[in-house]
């Protein structure tokens, strides 16, 4: 069994190359693993208990916008997970780290700035950017944070049973994908409902597809 503790969940063999030579500088005996997708990165996890550092990709095929941070957060709380793309504006950057990333790395830093954000989460820090301009409002940053604690609470079949209303899937539909019944569907939905303060299963819908990128934030990106 492997005994790796990095993993660099991203679609582009060029940067895992690069980011594996930054953290061959920084973490002694790593034992780097790679996946093309969020679904590789899932069953390499469940086979590698020494992993402790993901490395995932904004845009990688499987994940769209935060919802594989959150889903990380969810089964794996013990994983530290740091967000790569180069979809790098200020917004998205901050909404990273509001849904509970350890930080921001813009796939144009250089090998000296990667390293410096490993080392930095390595000591238990927050990395962003010097440059960054901190000026989300102060209002959905909280909310952001809220949300991520609150899927943090869910049961990871109560997440999966949230991505599939989120999706608009019926428990009838939900309760045959995931082979339970289709009163144990009802009771995830009423867990749901109460562990996200919300009235109906529309609202739970909504508050999951918060962690999506709005078009405009993915348009012409290519990681």
């Amino acid at each position: 069994m492997s005994q790796a503790k990095v993993i660099i969940a991203d679609d582009h063999p060029l940067f895992r190359t690069a980011l594996k030579h930054a953290i061959v500088e920084c973490i002694d005996n790593a034992g780097t693993l790679e996946a093309n997708n969020f679904s590789e990165l899932l069953a390499a996890i469940e086979v590698t208990p020494s992993l402790e550092i993901v490395f995932l990709d904004l845009h990688m095929p499987g994940n769209n916008g935060f919802t594989g941070l959150t889903q990380l957060q969810n089964h794996y709380p013990d994983l530290v997970v740091i967000m790569v793309s180069s979809d790098d504006n200020d917004q998205t950057m901050q909404k990273a780290i509001n849904f509970g990333a350890a930080a921001f790395i813009p796939k144009s830093a250089d090998l000296t700035t990667i390293a410096s954000a490993i080392d930095a989460v390595l000591a238990g820090d927050i990395w962003l950017p010097e440059l960054i301009e901190k000026n989300e409002n102060q209002q959905t940053a909280i909310a952001n944070e809220r949300l991520a604690k609150q899927l943090a609470q869910l049961t990871p079949q109560q997440y999966v049973v949230l991505t599939q209303v989120a999706d608009g899937q019926l428990n009838k539909q939900i309760a045959y994908d995931l082979n339970i019944k289709e009163t144990t569907v009802k009771k995830h939905v009423s867990a749901i409902l109460e562990k996200l303060e919300v009235n109906n299963r529309t609202l739970a819908g909504l508050a999951y597809q918060q962690l999506m990128l709005a078009p405009t934030e993915n348009v012409s990106i290519n990681s």
